[in-house]
């Protein structure tokens, strides 16, 4: 394996230069499809890293059930400094599983408590809250709700309304939760993904806001809409605030940039940039580091998979 089984573990950093640029010239649908790949992949590419690692480290210790063949000086040998690496992946490993297990029960256990919030309201696809605090979410599952608050809609003109309306379906129809999900994880997996993180949060947000420029037909309502209910807003929250807790279903974003991006042309919804742009040399670089991940993934497992094989007595 040699010291590409090292190479995942920092090749997300060739992400960064396009998590910035990605969110201010692409079309946020794109950014968002593109960052959340980006990230999904290298996130499990330096978790098998990680797995790898942890498998020579643990044939060293004293007591393992692994065969003793497996921590012969052959086998370590596949891996640079392997006394150290072998060892410290199996600590590392753990905190990676325990951050995402800990992300996944937080999401399901905080769509199940907006899900008991709503429990004696009509099962209507908009569920209006008799609530003093203006929030607005969509809350996702098999039928998938938007949830709004008293406050704010009485706080909204009609055509504001409409526009929140249309933002919310947005992120319900494009499933925009899967996509910050996935970068959750990602960033858990590997702190280098963390960029791609808060660039997708913001994506997602403006891809829902060219959604529903597109549905009222304005795309000055939709910047109202956005700005009418920052200043709506409890202290410390923006844009359409999320209600219950479900920051990860529509976290607000930057409002002004929003709002300034709402008020120039809609951006241009080529698929993949070109190359000869600054943009697009950094989404090609991070598909280059992102490949390289992959094969590098694949090249370990497969090698150290044969050294065991090898290693192993019939």
């Amino acid at each position: 394996m040699g010291v590409f089984v090292f190479l995942p573990l920092v090749l997300p950093l060739t992400a960064w230069p396009v998590a910035r640029l990605a969110e201010q010239h692409l079309h946020p649908r794109t950014a968002t499809r593109l960052l959340s790949g980006v990230a999904g992949v290298l996130a499990l590419c330096s978790t098998l890293c990680l797995a790898l690692l942890m498998v020579v480290g643990t044939a060293q210790l004293p007591g393992n059930p692994l065969p003793d063949g497996w921590s012969d000086p052959e086998v370590r040998a596949a891996v640079p400094y392997d006394e150290v690496a072998g060892k410290a992946a199996i600590p590392a490993l753990i905190a990676v599983v325990a951050a995402c297990a800990a992300t996944a029960r937080r999401h399901v256990r905080v769509r199940r408590r907006a899900e008991r919030a709503l429990r004696g309201l009509p099962p209507t696809p908009v569920a209006v809250v008799a609530d003093p605090v203006p929030y607005a979410y969509a809350l996702p599952g098999a039928r998938g709700r938007i949830v709004v608050s008293t406050a704010l809609l009485d706080g909204l003109e009609p055509a504001e309304r409409r526009a929140l309306f249309a933002h919310e379906r947005a992120h319900l129809a494009c499933r925009h939760h899967r996509f910050v999900l996935t970068v959750q994880l990602a960033a858990r997996a590997n702190p280098f993904l963390r960029p791609l993180l808060t660039a997708v949060t913001y994506t997602t947000e403006r891809w829902a806001d060219e959604e529903a420029a597109t549905a009222v037909g304005s795309r000055r309502t939709v910047a109202l809409a956005i700005g009418r209910s920052a200043l709506l807003a409890p202290a410390g929250s923006a844009g359409f605030p999320g209600g219950a807790g479900l920051a990860g279903f529509a976290v607000a974003g930057p409002v002004p940039r929003r709002v300034a991006a709402l008020l120039e042309p809609a951006p241009a919804g080529a698929v993949w940039p070109s190359v000869f742009t600054t943009v697009g040399l950094a989404a090609w670089g991070a598909a280059a580091g992102t490949t390289a991940s992959a094969f590098s993934s694949a090249n370990s497992a497969v090698t150290l998979f044969l050294i065991l094989r090898a290693a192993t007595p019939m």
